[in-house]
């Protein structure tokens, strides 16, 4: 058989499988359809299913403006000296680029910059970043007053920490424990993580890597135990960390990750610690080769992780809007990273071209709820891998436009039964 003929048969072998996906989907529709009307009337099937990837930018901004005073939020305050680690906290938590942490801060105040992730309209963490933090008396008021003013305005049932930054070769913190001691005395609630970083620059000579954690070395023990001492009574618990840049060539890039986000999550309440150790799942941090992918995929995650929370509400129906609202700003914020500027009419519209399919699916698992006690987990875990599976497609459309290509929909559709496949393991046990 010659190679054109193998081609024509993979050709015709796909076309094959893509008219069966078809036909699926057309009978699994024409089922859920069927069930949907002995529940409610025709008209009203027909006027619910178009809803749900019509929304209006009002409508748009309303619903998202109603999850977010519901979202496990943490405000997370960095204190500490430039230099000293807490953008690389950032990245370590969020996994995101050093370039796109960058563009994401914000002017807050005087001495301080704010960055929301994943997005300002659905934050999951919320970091206030120190700047300026020197040893002048009056500029270190003033940030002690910057911060006070800033606690004394809590947003909702959001979470609050603090994480003191403090580089393992610098005992000139007088300044920091200044504005601990007076921030512990009025807020003693809040929790305190102090962070001792930069760890390689005390390494021994002959060290050229990260030992098995934690590192073992003399320098680093008795730094430590100092700078313990020194914050002793303004801290709830200290941990080691080192995150470096892939240039530094230290492994891992992320050196203490673990632990840093275990002491960070018990210091958080349940919520907000279940996001934070579904924000750091491993299979998400999965190099890919491509840096777009990469940066776009840490976004769908959070996303997805919204999408979970929201979705186990037991009410048929009621998180569809909500969840559509969610994909609409995905789909907005991974076209930003792609450099196309969207509406939320925009974006809706993508959503609608390029989900396909996957909306008589989602007629069908939201008619599981209908099954007390069972249906709701299930829903959770389907609209994580849903979202996810969308986000990943959203990506093959907006790589083809940024290439000069026309959005192949068979590709797109075929990355999204994929992605949604594989997510649906990943978020099996979300809500457990």
């Amino acid at each position: 058989m010659s190679e054109s003929d193998g081609n024509d048969s993979q050709k015709s072998d796909k076309f094959a499988l893509i008219n069966q996906w078809k036909e699926r989907v057309s009978s699994a529709w024409k089922d859920n359809t069927g069930r949907l009307k002995k529940l409610m009337p025709l008209e009203r099937v027909a006027e619910t299913t178009v809803k749900w990837f019509s929304v209006s930018d009002e409508q748009v901004a309303e619903i998202l403006a109603t999850v977010q005073a519901k979202l496990p939020t943490t405000e997370a305050l960095l204190i500490g000296k430039p230099q000293a680690g807490k953008s690389s906290i950032v990245r370590g938590l969020t996994g995101v680029s050093e370039a796109i942490i960058g563009q994401g801060f914000r002017p807050h105040t005087q001495h301080t910059e704010r960055y929301a992730y994943p997005s300002e309209e659905l934050p999951l963490l919320i970091f206030t970043d120190t700047v300026g933090l020197g040893d002048g008396d009056r500029d270190t008021q003033t940030i002690i007053e910057e911060l006070e003013t800033e606690l004394q305005h809590k947003h909702g049932d959001r979470a609050r920490i603090l994480i003191l930054t403090v580089k393992i070769n610098d005992f000139a913190t007088n300044t920091l424990k200044q504005i601990a001691q007076e921030l512990r005395q009025q807020y003693a609630d809040i929790p305190c993580l102090l962070a001792v970083t930069c760890l390689h620059e005390v390494y021994p000579a002959h060290v050229e890597d990260h030992p098995v954690y934690p590192p073992d070395y003399a320098e680093v023990t008795r730094a430590f135990t100092a700078i313990k001492s020194a914050f002793e009574g303004l801290c709830d618990r200290a941990v080691l960390i080192d995150f470096t840049l892939e240039a530094d060539a230290y492994n891992p890039v992320f050196y203490g990750l673990e632990t840093f986000r275990d002491n960070l999550a018990d210091l958080l309440p349940e919520a907000e610690s279940r996001a934070i150790y579904q924000l750091l799942d491993e299979n998400a941090s999965e190099k890919l080769g491509n840096l777009y992918r990469d940066a776009a995929r840490r976004y769908i995650l959070a996303f997805s992780t919204i999408a979970a929370t929201l979705a186990a509400v037991p009410l048929p129906f009621a998180t569809m809007p909500v969840l559509t609202a969610l994909q609409v700003s995905l789909v907005g914020l991974l076209g930003k990273l792609y450099g196309q500027t969207l509406t939320p009419s925009q974006a809706g519209g993508i959503v609608s071209a390029i989900a396909g399919g996957f909306l008589a699916q989602a007629v069908g698992r939201e008619l599981i709820k209908f099954i007390p006690g069972f249906g709701s987990v299930i829903a959770a875990s389907w609209a994580a891998a849903y979202t996810w599976s969308l986000g990943e497609g959203a990506c093959v459309y907006f790589g083809d436009l940024m290439g000069g290509k026309k959005p192949d929909s068979q590709q797109i559709q075929a990355v999204m039964q994929e992605a949604f496949k594989s997510a649906q393991e990943r978020f099996k046990n979300i809500n457990k």
